[in-house]
């Protein structure tokens, strides 16, 4: 799981998706992240002038001792730092967020991509500053082979059976609220 520069600043111009929902997904991806075990990457880009620090909702969930990778790269991906973090993880699939869609998700998707990784990029876990910038990268990053998926299905996916002891605390992390109000459905009809 690679979290790129979801900072205060980028947020302020965030336009193609309500900011609270984008904050909701990007922590419930994170939280969901940590009940599977998965390694997070977190990142940011001048952090001490220009774009802010991780936006608190976010750090909050971070667990404890978390490295966020500070760099001056546009790409992530082109600051070694980073790119050897995502390598140590061993992982040859990646799910990748961004704050820009555009630029801070696709760029280092790409070149992941480019490298041998899937890379999934969890689109409404991203956000940017207008819908042609948000199309624009969609379909950079798809010409790329870069697999487009939503916050909820990339872990969903991951999860694979509902019978897994894990899957509640799965869901409950994904705070959809929809599965939300079946679970209470469901738990309240098992009572009667």
């Amino acid at each position: 799981m690679v979290l790129v520069d979801h900072q205060v600043g980028l947020y302020s111009g965030v336009r193609d998706i309500p900011v609270g929902e984008l904050k909701h997904n990007v922590v419930a991806l994170a939280k969901a992240a940590q009940v599977l075990g998965l390694p997070l990457v977190v990142t940011t880009t001048a952090a001490d002038s220009m774009w802010g620090p991780v936006i608190p909702e976010l750090a909050e969930v971070l667990p404890d001792g978390s490295r966020v990778i500070d760099r001056s790269t546009v790409n992530a991906w082109d600051d070694p730092r980073v790119a050897e973090a995502i390598r140590a993880t061993g992982r040859l699939k990646l799910i990748i967020t961004g704050i820009s869609t555009e630029v801070c998700l696709a760029l280092p998707a790409i070149s992941a991509t480019a490298e041998g990784f899937d890379v999934y990029a969890a689109i409404d876990a991203s956000g940017t500053f207008w819908q042609t910038k948000r199309e624009a990268g969609l379909l950079r990053m798809q010409q790329a082979g870069v697999i487009p998926i939503d916050y909820s299905t990339a872990i969903v996916e991951i999860l694979a059976d509902n019978a897994d002891p894990l899957a509640a605390d799965v869901y409950t992390a994904l705070d959809m609220p929809f599965a939300v109000l079946v679970g209470q459905i469901a738990s309240a009809l098992s009572k009667s």
